[in-house]
């Protein structure tokens, strides 16, 4: 069975879109969306190992994609990516800033070296990354990047790091929006909420039990999909977002609308999407649904 994409099958026929921490979460689900719409697609992380299970799965489904260990922190990694990336295809028509990650802790504990790395994994890296994409390709070229962030809406207490990586993130976007306009390129980001994902397994236990509480604050009432944060990543990629730049893209099922006013409804008629022939409930749900049963 091949992803079940809302989008056509050639929508992105010819051409050549990157994405960062693609070997595992809603960047292993999008780069099977992405060949599946007839991308070349190249998949980048630090896990080469990751990489290549990613790479296993879409070669039997039929497909190709190109695996390139790179540190997204590394400006000489990203250079040597993007070059090889070029060799290859000779074109980079997108480019998905979706490499990142951050711990749990309270801000007052927080070291110097501990914030900095946060900021370089989830700020740093993605500059560098656009940067030398624009300079070395997009700039002559066109081309359209989606950088993530996540919901940082209303502050986000016990991953400030995080929030405050991400936020950067959020104004580095609107502001690349607008310098490359003039070059044809488009800039935009996508913000998921809480994303039923492999992540939710590297969790500490402190934070897994949490999850059980999360929904019960979202006024949807469930953790979203990944074939639904790569679904609007699509779309901004698309020729139907030729319009589009310096936007965001939420994907949370409406948390950071949720307030004390409001008393939430247990509602089990929203339905989730997923469109991701391979995806796999996180363990931690899986173990929660089956001692509900």
């Amino acid at each position: 069975m091949p992803y079940n994409s809302v989008f056509r099958p050639d929508l992105f026929a010819g051409q050549t879109i990157m994405v960062t921490g693609g070997g595992s979460g809603i960047g292993r689900c999008l780069a099977h969306e992405l060949v599946f719409l007839g991308a070349n697609v190249v998949i980048l992380g630090r896990n080469p190992d990751k990489l290549e299970t990613v790479a296993a799965e879409i070669r039997e489904d039929g497909g190709e994609v190109a695996c390139i260990t790179c540190d997204i922190r590394d400006e000489e990694n990203v250079g040597a990516a993007i070059d090889a990336t070029l060799e290859k295809f000779g074109r980079i028509d997108g480019l998905v800033n979706n490499a990142g990650g951050q711990y749990r802790t309270a801000l007052r504990t927080v070291s110097t070296k501990g914030f900095e790395a946060v900021v370089r994994n989830n700020l740093t890296g993605g500059f560098i990354f656009m940067r030398e994409v624009f300079n070395r390709w997009m700039a002559d070229n066109g081309g359209a990047i989606v950088n993530m962030i996540a919901d940082i809406w209303n502050g986000w207490p016990d991953f400030a790091h995080s929030g405050a990586a991400r936020g950067g993130m959020w104004t580095l976007t609107e502001s690349a929006a607008c310098e490359w306009a003039a070059n044809g390129v488009r800039v935009n980001a996508v913000a998921p909420g809480g994303i039923a994902s492999s992540g939710f397994d590297t969790y500490a236990p402190e934070i897994q039990y949490k999850l059980f509480e999360y929904t019960r604050r979202v006024p949807q009432q469930r953790f979203g999909t990944e074939a639904e944060v790569s679904a609007a990543i699509v779309y901004l990629l698309s020729p139907a977002a030729a319009y589009i730049t310096g936007s965001c893209i939420r994907v949370d099922g409406g948390a950071p609308n949720a307030r004390a006013t409001w008393n939430l409804e247990e509602s089990d008629r929203n339905q989730p999407f997923e469109g991701f022939h391979r995806s796999k409930m996180p363990e931690v749900l899986r173990r929660r649904a089956g001692s509900a049963q």
